[in-house]
């Protein structure tokens, strides 16, 4: 029987998991998901991670956490990551749409076969993410991170029980509502893609990123929504770390 894989990853910058709370907390909701007990807890895995960072000397990266239901065993490790350039930030990135939807997307589970598909589509169309869109033509979430939308000064995502509810993502709602943006959970067709203001990815590695085309739909990267949430989020993250300093 394959083992069934729960897992995590999380940015580390300058020493400092960002953001592990709600990760683990993310992780332990994975467990809920499927009907099974988290036998972590949160000092064990800190402490693994911070092993991890000493023992390799490595202070910024990705850390993926997994936990395999069968083998019943944490492991945590540095993997590889790409982060956007200055470039893609200021101009935004090239997407495509992909119909396809997870089998549960609430739980973060290794899913290879689906991961790969929609790899192939991304590498073949060369862009730098695939919206997925489900079986009714709503927009749901990227490949690998989630997806916002604005128009008229509204800043939409998908409903939580569609997505994979993640960490980011859930900041960056935080910080709107704090901000004053308003926040709206909606089922969004992907026709209508071309009526929105802008789009932006948002995620553990690329943070918050504009998007510049989703197919061949042009969208407007200089957003003064997406820009105030870039600048606020980055701030938010200073906070934490010197927070976590403390």
């Amino acid at each position: 029987m394959e083992d069934k894989i729960i897992y995590e990853v999380l940015r580390v910058i300058n020493g400092i998991p960002i953001f592990l709370e709600a990760h683990l907390q993310r992780m332990k909701n994975s467990f809920k998901l499927i009907n099974e007990e988290f036998p972590l807890s949160y000092e064990e895995i800190s402490t693994k991670i911070q092993n991890v960072i000493k023992d390799e000397n490595k202070y910024n990266g990705n850390i993926k956490i997994t936990y395999g239901i069968n083998e019943k065993k944490l492991k945590v490790f540095f993997i590889e990551h790409f982060y956007p350039t200055d470039e893609m930030y200021k101009n935004g990135v090239d997407t495509i749409l992909y119909f396809g939807e997870r089998e549960n997307p609430n739980a973060k589970i290794v899913n290879d076969s689906f991961r790969e598909k929609v790899n192939k589509e991304i590498k073949d169309n060369n862009a730098y993410e695939a919206i997925l869109i489900d079986n009714n033509g709503n927009v749901t979430e990227g490949s690998k991170s989630n997806i916002f939308m604005i128009k008229n000064n509204i800043l939409m995502t998908s409903p939580t029980k569609a997505v994979l509810p993640g960490v980011t993502r859930g900041e960056i709602i935080e910080l709107a509502q704090r901000l004053g943006i308003q926040v709206q959970e909606v089922e969004y067709k992907y026709t209508d893609i071309d009526k929105l203001d802008g789009m932006f990815i948002s995620g553990t590695s690329p943070k918050v990123l504009p998007i510049k085309t989703v197919n061949s739909i042009k969208l407007d990267p200089a957003n003064k929504i997406i820009r105030c949430l870039m600048e606020e989020y980055d701030r938010e993250i200073m906070n934490y770390i010197e927070e976590s300093k403390k």
